[in-house]
């Protein structure tokens, strides 16, 4: 029986709730490739513009990484909370990047990588591929715990 049972209808989390992890494995891989070919196409546009745009198909997985990683908490609470919390990170840290390559277009100033989003996406990615591949790890785990 779930908390939320009577509030909110949860019989589709049997039901989704195994591939979620894949799912976040795989949001967390396009986050990462999105993030760096964001990176590029802000120095081109800095080279030439004074305002930079943003890419959206950064911006599609990152709030998709985001969704995914608030639906996985009803399915695996604690899991689910850190994974959310290390989105959440990722999508703060992304913004303030984000309009700090803003101010170093504007500024003429070489655009920096942002090193700070790029952290928080890798840790999202190592917790994502450590939650959704543990039965790779299992059997060490296993002999170890």
């Amino acid at each position: 029986m779930y908390l939320l049972q009577f509030l909110i209808p949860l019989g589709w989390i049997e039901v989704i709730g195994p591939i979620l992890p894949f799912a976040v494995l795989t949001l967390g891989v396009a986050n990462l490739i999105t993030r760096l070919l964001a990176h590029r196409g802000h120095v081109r546009q800095a080279e030439t513009a004074d305002e930079l745009k943003r890419y959206p198909p950064h911006s599609v997985t990152t709030i998709g990484l985001v969704l995914v990683s608030f639906l996985l908490i009803p399915y695996q609470p604690s899991g689910g909370t850190i994974l959310a919390v290390l989105t959440v990170t990722m999508l703060i840290a992304d913004l303030f990047e984000f309009e700090a390559r803003n101010v170093e277009a504007r500024n003429q100033l070489p655009v920096e990588r942002p090193k700070s989003a790029l952290f928080a996406s890798a840790l999202v990615l190592l917790y994502a591929g450590y939650y959704s591949l543990f039965f790779v790890v299992r059997p060490f785990w296993e002999l170890i715990v």
